[in-house]
């Protein structure tokens, strides 16, 4: 049996979860999301535990078995707390700013802004400029209720500018993301 399928999730009392057919419908303080539930598995709500369940132990059920669990799991914890993930905007003369739009406006080393327009159910802050080891380090904030819907706008926002490899160590990455600097050209 899957251990990730195996494990019941705790539904907060704040949280309302709906299992109607093969729907899995979860309601909080912060929103709601829906999913739809593969064929032959099973979800169960007791007394605000959700146990999921599977049919066969054919190869593809074992896996759907522990998905479904991760992805409920994920939806309770986004509806309850929500998600968020941090990046950095690290070089001279780099800027972010959100405009009126709530789109967020990069200039980042290009010969125009690069403006980006989250989806709905996304929010972007952008924090003020901080000095780390003399590069300026510009802190971008994603915070959203879909797990896989924040992670992907995050990785959008840094596939704008990459981080550099080679000395001024330039560009978008996560925070904490630990680049691994290249030795430059040899010189005679």
């Amino acid at each position: 049996m899957s251990r990730i399928g195996r494990m019941a999730i705790e539904v907060p009392a704040n949280v309302k979860v709906a299992v109607e057919k093969k729907d899995v419908t979860v309601e909080g303080p912060k929103g709601n999301l829906s999913w739809k539930i593969p064929e032959n598995i099973e979800v169960d709500l007791v007394d605000g535990v959700i146990a999921v369940s599977r049919s066969s132990n054919q190869k593809i059920h074992r896996s759907l078995h522990g998905l479904t669990r991760s992805l409920i799991a994920n939806m309770v914890a986004g509806v309850s707390k929500g998600f968020e993930k941090r990046l950095r905007a690290v070089g001279t003369g780099y800027r972010a700013e959100i405009d009126r739009q709530k789109r967020l406006v990069l200039n980042v080393g290009y010969s125009h802004p690069v403006v980006y327009s989250p989806p709905d159910g996304v929010i972007l802050n952008v924090g003020t400029i901080e000095n780390v080891d003399g590069q300026p380090h510009i802190p971008i904030t994603v915070n959203g209720i879909d797990k896989q819907l924040v992670g992907q706008v995050a990785a959008s926002i840094r596939q704008i500018k990459k981080p550099e490899v080679y000395e001024p160590c330039k560009g978008i990455r996560y925070e904490g993301e630990h680049v691994r600097m290249k030795e430059g050209k040899a010189r005679a």
